[in-house]
């Protein structure tokens, strides 16, 4: 199966070509300027320089969230337009599963794939790799690394955890003042990258779990900050009524 995949949920952006497991090309980006500008010609390039054409390919994956919520909306469109037209199936892979798989070389090692949401707050998902591939040990979601350190006492193990992901100073921090023994991932395997995304889709589409172009959409976990402000001023709208009512 040829799959395209693209990344771009935190600040840099890749895209890349594999043939199932084999990758065939990548291509990766830190410059700076919006993904919106570098995601697509990226991707338009890769399979130029490749020799191979988007009617060619067969998946279109994409880094479905979490993350920032504008760079998740761009490669899920980006991915839905390249999809559409040509009927290609997509995979909406989880960002924190896929950063797992740079590290699904290490049999037995505990992962926690984690990055950074503000607001003093981590992304995060735990695996553990087995044959090869990370089973999934937490769903993902947003939490404070307290909260994080609290699940690892309570689920993990005696080994030593590899922090995976541009929060990992955050759990470090955390992780270490409890004595929880744990260690950044390599700087090459800490962070994002779209093969990564596209051995996640490859495994969902082993599991039959893809989806239409059509339905393809961005995965939060949590709201964003212009819909926080709604709802703040919602509730704030609606205690003042309550007031006025009382008076």
């Amino acid at each position: 199966m040829l799959i395209l995949a693209l990344e771009s949920s935190a600040k840099a952006a890749s895209c890349a070509l594999c043939r199932d497991e084999f990758l065939v090309a990548q291509s990766f980006q830190n410059s700076g300027l919006t993904h919106s500008v570098t995601l697509l010609p990226m991707a338009e390039d890769m399979l130029k320089n490749c020799g191979a054409a988007l009617d060619q390919v067969e998946l279109v994956a994409v880094a479905a969230g979490p993350g920032s919520f504008t760079g998740l909306r761009i490669g899920v469109a980006e991915a839905k337009g390249l999809a559409w037209a040509r009927g290609i199936p997509c995979a909406a892979c989880s960002t924190l599963e896929s950063m797992a798989w740079g590290l699904a070389h290490l049999e037995g090692a505990r992962l926690c794939c984690c990055m950074d949401a503000r607001r003093g707050q981590v992304y995060a998902a735990r695996f553990l790799v087995q044959d090869g591939v990370p089973r999934r040990l937490s769903p993902d979601g947003a939490l404070a690394a307290a909260e994080l350190a609290d699940q690892v006492e309570k689920f993990g193990g005696e080994s030593c955890l590899f922090l995976v992901g541009d929060g990992w100073e955050l759990c470090y921090n955390e992780f270490s003042a409890r004595g929880i023994p744990c260690r950044p991932a390599p700087p090459h395997l800490r962070y994002q990258s779209a093969w990564g995304v596209a051995r996640c889709g490859l495994e969902l589409a082993r599991r039959g779990e893809l989806t239409t172009p059509a339905d393809l959409a961005p995965v939060y976990h949590r709201l964003s900050q212009a819909e926080r402000e709604r709802l703040a001023r919602e509730q704030a709208s609606s205690v003042s009524t309550a007031m006025d009512h009382l008076a």
